[in-house]
């Protein structure tokens, strides 16, 4: 199987090497990429260096670099030339971001756990609290009315290194957080979101975490500084108490290229 998967992949670098210049540009680029003959970090040969390499015009030499900054690999500085994108990514720890035991030791919420855990530094910006109509499919995972305004909706962006990561919003029905700091402050103390929830009486017990992939809309490619040609990652999460109830819903979007997922489970018998 893997030499017919090698087969195929040079099948493929033929292909694309007996095509317009600027494909044949990309595909040279890309296998020096994958080879680490370019690593990340590094600069690009310049256009007008490539053009002259190619015998080709520069703007085909330019077509050749979008069409890798389209795939993530390279990004462009302006003023500077081209490089190498650097993978980074941040794990989500499913298995144990929302550990009580983490918390309790940190004080800290899960994003900051996490994040600190991997040797980076957290920053948290929460941007907007207020009540709201939920949609359609927050209203049908938390059993509230769709049709009025039956959560607190809190916005938060996430950030490493002062690297914009990832957006979540959170939806909490108005019946749990009542007039706590849940519906009222950006600051939530020790232990952070969940330790409010315990003291309200709501202990997270068990999650559900929906993941999907979809390209960025345009606030979010801005916001989160996505590269062109960059998916998010959207994981929807509802957090069950005690009783197995849920009491809140986020959805959070990530840049796909600065995040990974790490779950480590039980398997069901």
């Amino acid at each position: 199987m893997a030499t017919k998967g090698k087969e195929r992949a040079s099948e493929q670098g033929d292909y694309e090497s007996r095509q317009v210049p600027s494909r044949r540009i990309a595909h040279d680029l890309r296998e020096q990429i994958r080879q680490g003959m370019i690593e990340p970090g590094d600069k690009i040969t310049s256009e007008r260096q490539l053009a002259e390499q190619y015998s080709t015009a520069r703007n085909t030499a330019a077509a050749a670099l979008s069409i890798l900054q389209k795939e993530g690999l390279v990004d462009r500085k302006h003023g500077s030339g081209w490089y190498v994108r650097e993978h980074r990514p941040l794990l989500r720890l499913g298995s144990n971001r929302y550990s009580h035991a983490l918390r309790e030791q940190t004080g800290l919420s899960p994003f900051r756990s996490e994040v600190a855990k991997q040797g980076r530094t957290a920053r948290v910006d929460c941007t907007s609290i207020k009540r709201t109509q939920p949609p359609a499919h927050v209203a049908e995972r938390l059993g509230v009315d769709p049709d009025t305004k039956s959560v607190i909706r809190r916005e938060n962006w996430y950030f490493a290194d002062d690297e914009p990561v990832q957006a979540g919003v959170t939806y909490i029905p108005l019946d749990v957080a009542a007039d706590s700091v849940l519906a009222t402050s950006a600051k939530m103390g020790k232990g952070s979101l969940y330790a409010r929830f315990q003291e309200r009486g709501y202990t997270l017990t068990r999650i559900r975490e929906e993941i999907s992939a979809r390209m960025p809309t345009p606030e979010e490619a801005e916001r989160l500084q996505v590269p062109d040609g960059v998916p998010v990652l959207v994981v929807v999460h509802t957090g069950l108490d005690q009783n197995n109830d849920p009491f809140e819903v986020t959805e959070f979007v990530m840049r796909a290229d600065s995040n990974a997922l790490d779950y480590n489970l039980p398997i069901e018998d």
